[in-house]
């Protein structure tokens, strides 16, 4: 309990799930009053874990659905009985069935009775919106795949934590990437331009005829193809270390119009040309770098007179404080399982995990040499915030 310097007396009832009515005169005295301790009692607590529990279950079943074609079969087929659904997907149709219940009891299919009472199963337009529409920023099917991901690493990540040492990159870390590059997907190509327009010094930058744009991480090319699209009469060239994922770029742009003003380069960020741009870019990948310092002091001399960097990363609170929102809740369960894990996997590493709060960026920024770091005032941008350096 904590207690104020205000007069009071008789008793109270603490609330439900918390401590039982306590009589203040007994406990403290007339002096005082007391406020009951707001921490959830021990129902609540294990009422919030079986409510994450149900959460969990449906992610492991959209992913199936997800992987295994149901929901695709049934938008493309409509209404099917589980026997229908799985003979066209070539599936087991008892597994099938077990799935359709287990989505229609929980909300994300349809049941369709039929007058001869057999039971059919319909996607709704608003699951086939997230699950099934990648160009959509509700697009949500990667999360399950993100959640596998985690749920494949969990006994490293175990070893981890009691040796030391992190999990170095496996088919696991290349799977979130792979779901991340989908969930921002969507961001990048309806929203990115609309972002940047916004910010009149960074737009002009981007605009100038000639500019050269260097997009840091890339990963799966998206960024750096809205980059492209929103500015024409820039050159935009992206540079990732992993070869696999460089590759998935290239195929992204080849024999499209964007090809001669999109190039991508499997490098070490570290390595960046010196004076070659006028924006360096670096989307949701800083904090998952092992040396951030020495990217950022690579991207600093990277620019030209008048350029800047420009980092975007988890629009998390600039201070911890606890119990946080649920960007912060989702960046620090990325960061348990994913990011950091695999950051400490490499010698000297920075550690910064997935949650780089504003402190901590400007304190990278300060190393590299640059004399300011600013939060852009771009909102309404998922689950991001944009800073901006400048030499």
């Amino acid at each position: 309990m904590t207690i104020s310097e205000a007069t009071t007396g008789g008793r109270i009832d603490a609330p439900a799930g918390s401590r039982d009515t306590v009589d203040l005169r007994a406990a403290v005295g007339d002096s005082v009053s007391v406020v009951p301790d707001p921490r959830p009692g021990p129902d609540a607590v294990a009422e919030r874990l079986q409510s994450a529990l149900l959460g969990a279950l449906d992610l492991c079943a959209v992913y199936l659905g997800d992987q295994l074609g149901w929901y695709a079969c049934l938008a493309e087929q409509g209404p099917s009985t589980s026997e229908m659904l799985a003979r066209r997907t070539g599936t087991d149709a008892r597994m099938c069935r077990e799935w359709c219940e287990q989505q229609a009891i929980t909300g994300l299919l349809d049941v369709v009775e039929t007058p001869t009472q057999t039971r059919r199963y319909a996607l709704p337009p608003s699951t086939a919106r997230a699950l099934l529409d990648p160009d959509g920023t509700a697009f949500s099917a990667p999360l399950s795949s993100l959640m596998a991901a985690a749920a494949g690493r969990m006994a490293d990540v175990v070893e981890a934590c009691r040796r030391g040492g992190g999990v170095d990159r496996d088919e696991h870390q290349a799977l979130a990437r792979e779901c991340q590059a989908s969930l921002n997907r969507p961001w990048y190509e309806q929203r990115l331009a609309e972002a940047l327009e916004g910010l009149p010094g960074l737009h002009a930058l981007l605009s100038r005829p000639g500019a050269m744009i260097a997009d840091i991480g890339c990963g799966a090319g998206w960024s750096s193809v809205a980059l492209a699209d929103a500015y024409p009469e820039a050159q935009v060239q992206g540079f990732d270390i992993h070869a696999g994922t460089v590759e998935r770029a290239r195929e992204l742009v080849r024999g499209r119009r964007l090809e001669p003003r999109v190039t991508f380069t499997v490098a070490d960020a570290a390595e960046l040309p010196a004076g070659r741009f006028d924006v360096v870019m670096a989307f949701e990948a800083l904090h998952d770098l092992p040396h951030p310092v020495e990217v950022l002091a690579a991207a600093r001399r990277a620019l030209r007179p008048g350029g800047c960097v420009v980092v975007m990363d988890e629009r998390v609170a600039d201070r911890f404080s606890a119990p946080g929102d649920d960007v912060e809740r989702f960046s620090y369960g990325l960061s348990l399982m994913l990011s950091l894990p695999d950051a400490l996997a490499h010698p000297g590493s920075e550690a910064t995990g997935t949650v780089m709060r504003r402190p901590t960026l400007e304190t990278y920024a300060a190393r590299a040499g640059f004399s300011a770091c600013d939060p852009l005032p771009v909102e309404g941008f998922g689950r991001w915030r944009f800073y901006r350096l400048d030499p």
